[in-house]
């Protein structure tokens, strides 16, 4: 029983700081995206106040563009994050396809919390358009960080 600890104890040891570097990375990236969302919702919510226009423009372009602010606020990003904040190529291929996901997510509850409390919606505020911004971020953010 003694030496089952030992190897337990042995494994802990040994993967924990693996699994912590991983997990760590992760939700690093996650949160960078989100908060870049959220720091884009802003300035564009205080833009769309200054130039307040009620008539919607075509869900297409809205789409590209939101697309390509994502990629422009993820280069952005790497100023400050230049490297990727996660390391192992399959986690950031990982990375790459969940997190625009997570975002889109964390967009979507926050659209239907504004929706709740009577606030105007940007369409950033639907996991569509919250999708496509982070997937922007993170095309950029993968391709170019170390």
């Amino acid at each position: 029983m003694e030496i089952f600890f030992e190897l337990l104890i042995q494994l802990v040891v040994e993967f924990f700081p693996a699994v912590l570097e991983v997990l760590g990375g992760i939700v690093g990236e996650i949160l960078l995206q989100v908060f870049g969302e959220g720091l884009f919702e802003l300035g564009f919510r205080g833009l769309v106040e200054a130039f307040n226009r009620r008539r919607r423009r075509n869900p297409f372009l809205a789409a590209c563009g939101y697309l390509l602010w994502g990629a422009i606020i993820g280069g952005l990003s790497l100023l400050l994050f230049r490297q990727s904040l996660i390391h192992k190529q399959a986690h950031r291929i990982m990375n790459l396809l969940f997190t625009p996901v997570i975002a889109g997510l964390a967009m979507s509850i926050l659209g239907a919390y504004r929706r709740s409390k009577g606030q105007d919606l940007l369409r950033i505020d639907s996991f569509f358009y919250g999708y496509l911004f982070a997937l922007g971020m993170a095309i950029v953010r993968y391709s170019f960080a170390g």
